[in-house]
């Protein structure tokens, strides 16, 4: 959680306005990176005309203009505090004369003590003892008092305990609400069951068994006004009970205060140091903050003794000398004070703005306008239907579904049935209707209902043997393969491996746009190669905040920019087999399957090639160095590293890590020991999580629709295969490339595929046309099966044209401004990303198709 929400979350709502105002000075940051380099080196705060804490100790022009907001909000913050100290420093001592003046007075009725400090008017005189001072408490104190006093009936808590004479809280906690007249004959009775001989026998027995802190059972003590069991003194304990936890819940809110502040002040000061490059937190902190009063040793000293004469004046009063339940339900009154505060303030708030409902009529009218864009009226014999578009697609692929059952199209029962479920899950799959892993677990079900599945002698299986065959092939090796790199980018990510390594190359990039722009470029390929192409143009978004808030406006490098890193991730997608999972489906699909050392050996020039032609293009298309105002080069603020050294922990995953994918590079050399590269998969999985690296939330966190969207792919390529609907496709396949050379029949199938993957999802582009380029290759010359597999692959992530190209391009399309504006539109995506795809492919059926041929593919 953010420390903002954070501090909402855990902040007293009665002093909100007394906190850091944490949000404003992240503002103030943000404002002093964009002016830095016009700042002067005056060390004098011109608006309070007033010296800062500091000066004089080697401060810097942004310190100087710092340090005074610092120094504010630190002023008003003891000043609330000293007011909330003495205040209820004054009502402890009180509270603590009363306690002993009703110990002098003894337990008979009429002797109340408390009439000054408990039973508080709305119209008292609040100058008499027993008063805060402080409005907050006055307001909290009378609307207690309140609801335990009113002119008809005085409202007691008791327990079943008391009316059986056990002392009060001493077992249980059921809490029943009474009238003072239903508590006179409620007495009445407690003391016909006390004189009852056989109900003294069980109280003396019980009684007996509950030792206290020193060793004394209740029954030795001897009687006083908080061990007597008259009306007037259980109302008298009733009534400093109140008293004393409404007062603890206040000394352990302002303790919970102080330590929300120095929090805030810590974490401001963090980031002022990692956006300016400053080394002011541990002065601040040390020299400022915590000479401060509430940060003092002796000023939570104060509060901790406070705190403990509460307990003890509990223990007295309530509990009968039992410090250890006198803790425990000061506690819980404490967690319920504080569950009650967020329950009715914060959580609701919180849940108003997740729901959108904060936005106010904007955000509803934007809601208004989807939803008519997603409606389509629809005329039928009975009048118009008002349907969304997903559920259109879904009544018009379940019609063509159930017309292609019925009616004849290619020879074969199976075979046809099972080009039913091809063109269902496709228009499922293109249209999304409903979400995509979804569709691909209808496939096994219809797979073994339809009894699409066929043995070795063309014979339908059962639907039990059907299932087990469908559910056998769907978690291959390459499912545990794909898990296997959602450990390592976990792993990665979890320890901040990937950012300090980010961080390092970024910070040789120099302030020049063009080689700023490559050094984000490299580094959103490489990452994705081993953090997925989702999580790598995220956590570069997240670096390139710095600098595209100094920017100046309407400077063309922003859009540049990101657009450039969206594009890089998804060649990032071509370069590693685990970086996408296209690329596993296309591995999975391979006959033998292809070592991670040939991958590279074409992938990696591959990408290296796209990446660099891409770049130019941007370059030409944007002309990022340029100045909106024409005033020159503009000057881009300089990425530095982190300061982390690296931990023991950061060089085990890193050891693993490489571990691993010398492994998978030379799998084929060790496939007598290890069988298949889903078993090197594991390794990651065991060392990490046997060794507390990654924990069970993280595991359960990894992207497992990707994972059952894969499955449903394999599965459905295994129907198509056994149904037979192959062996028609084949003959087809053959017809259409008789008398094409191999070269001819790439060049052929590359534009399908680039088409196809970018309108949909270039998993989805995968399972589609792998297997079809798996039979194209075994119908050719020579059976380049597997280099056509390899090229369909590759350019699956090669379909980057639409902002709904791919999940890099679907991030980069979201990617607003301070004032809440995109820096993309389609037109850039047009204009940049369809070149981008056509180059990308060029050089996969080119530079790509030699490469393989000279590793024999």
């Amino acid at each position: 959680m953010k420390f903002s929400s954070s501090l909402k979350f855990n902040a007293v709502s009665e002093w909100w306005d007394e906190y850091i105002a944490y949000e404003t000075l992240k503002k103030y940051i943000y404002q002093l990176e964009k002016q830095h380099s016009e700042l002067d080196h005056s060390y004098h705060d011109l608006e309070s005309n007033e010296t800062s804490s500091l000066v004089g100790r080697q401060v810097t022009a942004a310190d100087a203009v710092f340090i005074p907001l610092l120094d504010r909000e630190l002023k008003k913050i003891i000043l609330f505090y000293e007011a909330q100290e003495k205040d209820l420093l004054e009502e402890l001592q009180e509270l603590e004369k009363l306690v002993l003046q009703q110990e002098e007075a003894g337990y008979d009725d009429g002797n109340y003590y408390m009439d000054d400090g408990l039973y508080d008017d709305d119209d008292d005189d609040d100058s008499e003892p027993g008063h805060s001072t402080d409005p907050t408490h006055r307001r909290r104190r009378s609307s207690t008092s309140r609801q335990r006093r009113n002119s008809s009936a005085l409202r007691v808590k008791v327990t079943h305990d008391v009316v059986a004479g056990i002392p009060e809280e001493s077992l249980t906690h059921h809490r029943y609400s009474i009238s003072s007249d239903e508590y006179n004959g409620l007495d009445q009775s407690a003391s016909s069951l006390r004189n009852d001989s056989r109900t003294k026998r069980a109280l003396s027995k019980i009684t007996n068994r509950l030792p206290f802190m020193g060793g004394t059972a209740t029954s030795a003590l001897p009687e006083t006004i908080w061990t007597a069991k008259t009306n007037f003194a259980y109302d008298t304990r009733l009534l400093y009970k109140r008293r004393i936890t409404t007062m603890y819940t206040s000394f352990t809110s302002l303790r919970s205060y102080v330590e929300i502040n120095y929090a805030g002040f810590r974490k401001i000061l963090k980031k002022y140091d990692k956006v300016l490059y400053g080394e002011l937190k541990d002065r601040y902190l040390h020299e400022v903050v915590e000479m401060a009063q509430p940060f003092t040793q002796e000023s939570k000293d104060r509060l901790n003794d406070a705190i403990a004469r509460l307990v003890d004046l509990y223990t007295k009063c309530v509990t009968r000398g039992d410090i250890y339940a006198a803790k425990q339900q000061l506690r819980l009154h404490q967690r319920e004070q504080i569950a009650w505060e967020r329950d009715t303030v914060w959580r609701q708030m919180i849940g108003r703005e997740r729901r959108g409902e904060s936005e106010g009529p904007k955000a509803i009218g934007v809601d208004v306008l989807k939803e008519d864009e997603d409606v389509v009226a629809v005329s039928t014999p009975v009048g118009r239907l008002k349907l969304s578009k997903k559920l259109l697609w879904v009544l018009v692929s379940s019609a063509i579904f159930v017309i292609m059952l019925n009616v004849q199209f290619i020879e074969g029962e199976a075979a046809n049935r099972c080009l039913a479920i091809l063109v269902f899950c496709t228009i499922l799959w293109a249209t999304e209707a409903i979400p995509l892993f979804v569709t691909s677990m209808t496939v096994p079900i219809l797979a073994v209902c339809l009894r699409v599945i066929r043995d070795d002698n063309d014979e339908r299986l059962a639907p039990p043997a059907a299932t087990k065959y469908i559910f056998s092939v769907m978690f291959s090796p390459t499912i545990m393969l794909l898990i296997g790199g959602f450990t390592i980018s976990s792993g990665l990510s979890k320890t901040n491996i990937d950012r300090i390594l980010i961080t390092r190359v970024l910070s040789l990039a120099g302030t020049k746009p063009r080689t700023v722009l490559l050094a984000f470029m490299g580094v959103s390929c490489f990452a994705s190669m081993w953090i997925s192409n989702v999580a790598a143009p995220t956590l570069c978004f997240t670096l390139i905040r710095p600098i595209l808030r100094t920017l100046p406006p309407k400077a063309s490098f922003g859009p540049c920019l990101i657009l450039g890193i969206a594009l890089a991730a998804n060649i990032g997608g071509q370069s590693s087999p685990i970086s996408s999972p296209q690329n596993l489906i296309a591995l999975e699909k391979m006959d033998p399957p292809l070592d991670w050392a040939k991958w590279f050996a074409v992938a990696l020039p591959v990408s290296a090639i796209s990446l660099l032609l891409i770049w130019g293009l941007l370059l030409a298309s944007y002309r990022p160095a340029e100045s909106p105002d024409g005033d020159g080069e503009i000057e881009i603020k300089t990425i530095r590293p982190t300061r982390e050294a690296y931990t023991a922990k950061q060089y085990w995953v890193s050891f693993v890590c490489l571990f691993t994918i010398a492994l998978w590079c030379v799998a084929h050399e060790i496939e007598h020991y290890v069988g298949d590269m889903g078993v090197i998969a594991l390794i990651p999985v065991i060392a990490f999580f046997s060794t507390g690296v990654l924990k069970k939330d993280d595991f359960e966190q990894f992207a497992w629709t990707i994972v059952f969207l894969a499955m449903g792919g394999i599965a459905l390529g295994k129907a198509v295969m056994s149904s037979g609907l192959l062996e028609v496709m084949d003959i087809i396949i053959r017809d259409m490339v008789d008398g094409f050379s191999l070269y001819t029949v790439v060049m052929i199938l590359s534009p399908i595929v680039l088409v196809v993957s970018t309108f949909i999802s270039h998993t989805i582009a995968s399972v589609l046309l792998v297997p079809i380029a798996a039979e194209v290759g075994s119908s050719l010359e020579g059976n380049p099966k597997n280099l056509l597999i390899f090229i369909t692959g590759l350019i699956c992530s090669a379909g980057m044209g639409m902002p709904v190209s791919g999940f890099p391009n679907q991030t980069a399309a979201t990617q607003e401004n301070e004032l809440g504006e995109l820096y993309l539109s389609n037109v850039d995506f047009l204009k940049n990303g369809v070149p981008a795809s056509i180059i990308a492919t060029l050089v996969v059926s080119t530079v790509g198709f030699i490469l393989m041929k000279v590793i024999g593919l």
